[in-house]
């Protein structure tokens, strides 16, 4: 059996995507890399829908990439400084790191490009979202879409 004490958290989790969230800003933000590079790096539902239409040289681009990168940004900081030290504060350490497992396992299955139109209440949303996640990884392998931060790297 494992130790819990050492195991990483839900909390852990998160704020790994975090950092990966902001390198992601950091690289749109410095405007390197080719433009199909930096479209693909731009992924919040009908914002990053709009930014995947278009050309990254247009001056909307920015206008749109600004903005979804203060409201995450935003977002983060507010959970960083305010819910996860809550989270840790209100649940047992083996409660965090059974919740890390799950969203981990939930990652494996969640869809990997913005779908607006998709239901986002439930029941529909969980009836559909691990079969929209499956499809999008199958168009993902085919096309050679990267889908993670290691196949980012690798591509630019």
């Amino acid at each position: 059996m494992t130790d819990v004490q050492t195991e990483r958290d839900v909390v852990d989790v998160l704020m790994t995507d975090h950092r990966e969230v902001e390198a992601i800003f950091v690289e749109l933000e410095s405007r390197q890399g080719t433009p199909e590079h930096r479209r693909q790096l731009a992924d919040a539902e009908r914002t990053m829908k709009e930014l995947e239409s278009l050309d990254p040289s247009e001056p909307r681009f920015d206008e749109l990439l600004t903005k979804l990168t203060a409201t995450i940004r935003h977002h983060v900081q507010d959970e960083e400084n305010d819910l996860f030290p809550r989270l840790r504060a209100a649940c047992a350490r083996e409660e965090l790191v059974e919740l890390a497992g799950k969203v981990e396992a939930a990652k494996k299955s969640a869809p990997t490009r913005p779908h607006p139109a998709a239901p986002d209440r439930p029941p529909a949303n969980k009836l559909l979202a691990p079969g929209t996640g499956l499809v999008d990884r199958m168009r993902d392998a085919l096309s050679g879409r990267p889908t993670s931060m290691r196949e980012l790297r690798e591509k630019s």
